[in-house]
């Protein structure tokens, strides 16, 4: 259970980076550009970089079975083409869309992660068909509470 506890917090700091990164890499960008999805590509292109040392780390090592059917492809395409939407949409976001201010990451990354949480709890329950204790469900209606809070102060 602690290896699995360690890898969860590990996953938070790697996603908060991503999160962070996104940000900063926004910031960056030159006054002159119009779009910034050349950003977007250079950073699934560092994501195929690590996921390819991982899995020649995994092969070289030896005793892991690297295959997968149609079936897992599939659905891996639509992760793909979904967090490919979402990273071009937060580098617009973090830039300013249609000549509004470019909006802060105290904000953004708290509204996307809560969202997240809301829409992946209903999906696990709706199409999943995984079981939702009442707590979860306070969880959930918490986080929609602390999500009307942060909007209410910063938009």
């Amino acid at each position: 259970m602690f290896a699995t506890i360690a890898l969860l917090a590990a996953v938070v700091v790697f996603y908060s980076g991503y999160n962070l990164f996104i940000k900063v890499s926004s910031d960056h960008a030159p006054e002159s550009s119009t779009s910034l999805i050349l950003a977007t590509i250079v950073l699934q292109l560092a994501a195929l970089a690590t996921s390819l040392a991982f899995a020649a780390t995994l092969a070289a090592r030896g005793g892991h079975t690297l295959t997968i059917n149609t079936s897992t492809v599939t659905w891996a395409v639509f992760a793909g083409i979904s967090i490919g939407a979402a990273e071009i949409a937060y580098f617009y976001i973090f830039r300013g869309v249609g000549g509004a201010e470019p909006l802060q990451a105290g904000v953004v990354v708290p509204v996307i992660v809560a969202g997240t949480i809301v829409l992946t709890t209903l999906a696990s329950v709706l199409w999943f068909g995984e079981p939702v204790s009442p707590v979860q469900i306070i969880g959930v209606v918490l986080v929609l509470a602390g999500l009307g809070l942060l909007m209410r102060g910063s938009v």
